[in-house]
């Protein structure tokens, strides 16, 4: 099978898989105990601490791991509003978060918050205009995504953290898409908190992260919680967050030469369409986007057949975030860039990785020819 899923996920990276194997043996105690065995457990807890806070410019105090980026986005969203609740029941968002978030403010809307869903250009991007419209004395906390994952958008979340802060208003964003593949730095970014997760950069599924900023007050969500300084409840899974930091240091460590890879790779695969004349778009942002994911739109086609049609043939592609597959409804992300119902459900996702190679994005070029040929001569018929 030749993977073009990485944004779903990624498969643990060698050296993860030897970290999880050693702190799994040696590491095992309880961080919370006070025998020795636990206190090993809790300092090589607090080194991982250190090095997450180091590679997005964060303070160590900051850092609470969780089971993955969907817990890292309600708990850090539910333990900063909940701590500033007296300052108002506003908040803001995007009508192009991911599953996670957006079900979480349908949910806050029941509970006596108002959510104003900001609106995004044709490419994907937010109008920082429509974000400062937005903003009411009631305002307590906005939540706009460092990237999107169906076509990578990027927004920009320096101009954002500056207004929110000017305004008073706190600034979470999730940075599941983007941790350690372009640079993330919280501080230049005025971010109070973000989220992220291991397994969309080659660690084990079931572990995150949260980040908030250590000056600013939390309420737990889970009143009388031990673990991560009340911040969540349940033993903390030291050899996955071993795992976790142990990929990410990788990832970050080339992270500058894996973009440019994949620029290269993008550049291939886009070529071809256009050489081909393929009836196929490329969505989201032609400048502001992330080079691993691309975002197609297969004319005439609907994208779960391109995607089928695509596994038949041994490739492994999407059509849009694995928190969504199987619900009939259109991507939200591609109404939400003005596409009718219809256009909406002709989207693909391809996303790149470690392992993608010239080769494989040859095949699915071909693949995608085949279909497209097959299918008219069909209907030629």
């Amino acid at each position: 099978m030749i993977y073009l899923d990485y944004a779903a996920t990624t498969p643990m990276c060698e050296e993860a898989i030897a970290a999880y194997a050693e702190a799994a043996a040696v590491y095992f105690g309880n961080e919370s105990s006070l025998h020795d065995t636990g206190t090993k457990a809790k300092q090589l807890l607090t080194l991982c601490r250190r090095e997450l806070a180091a590679m997005i410019n964060g303070e160590a105090e900051g850092i609470y791991f969780t089971s993955g980026g969907t817990e890292a986005n309600v708990l850090a969203i539910r333990s900063l509003i909940a701590a500033h609740r007296h300052k108002g029941n506003h908040l803001i968002t995007t009508e192009i978060e991911h599953a996670s978030l957006y079900h979480l403010f349908q949910q806050l809307e029941t509970e006596g918050y108002t959510v104003t869903y900001l609106p995004v250009d044709r490419f994907g991007r937010i109008r920082l205009a429509d974000l400062e419209r937005a903003i009411t004395p009631r305002t307590i906390l906005a939540s706009i995504q460092h990237a999107n994952s169906e076509i990578g958008t990027i927004q920009p979340l320096a101009d954002i953290g500056r207004l929110l802060r000017a305004r008073g208003v706190l600034f979470h964003s999730d940075c599941v898409q983007t941790f350690a593949k372009i640079q993330l730095d919280i501080k230049a970014m005025a971010i109070d908190s973000v989220s992220i997760s291991a397994h969309k950069v080659y660690g084990p599924k079931g572990v995150g992260a949260v980040y908030i900023d250590p000056h600013l007050h939390w309420k737990p969500v889970f009143p009388g919680a031990t673990h991560e300084s009340g911040f969540r409840p349940g033993t903390v899974n030291v050899p996955g967050i071993v795992a976790f930091i142990t990929a990410a240091k990788q990832l970050y460590g080339r992270m500058e030469g894996e973009q440019a890879r994949f620029e290269q790779l993008r550049r291939r695969l886009l070529d071809a369409i256009a050489a081909k004349q393929l009836p196929i778009a490329v969505e989201g942002h032609p400048r502001w986007r992330l080079a691993h994911i691309v975002g197609l739109s297969v004319a005439g086609f609907e994208g779960q057949l391109v995607m089928l049609e695509c596994n038949r043939a041994g490739i492994a592609i999407s059509t849009g975030s694995a928190c969504q597959v199987g619900l009939q409804a259109p991507s939200r992300t591609m109404l939400a860039v003005g596409k009718t119902p219809e256009e909406a459900k002709q989207f693909v996702r391809v996303s790149l990785g470690a392992a993608t190679t010239e080769a494989e994005i040859d095949q699915l070029i071909s693949a995608l020819e085949r279909l497209i040929r097959t299918r008219k001569e069909a209907w030629a018929r």
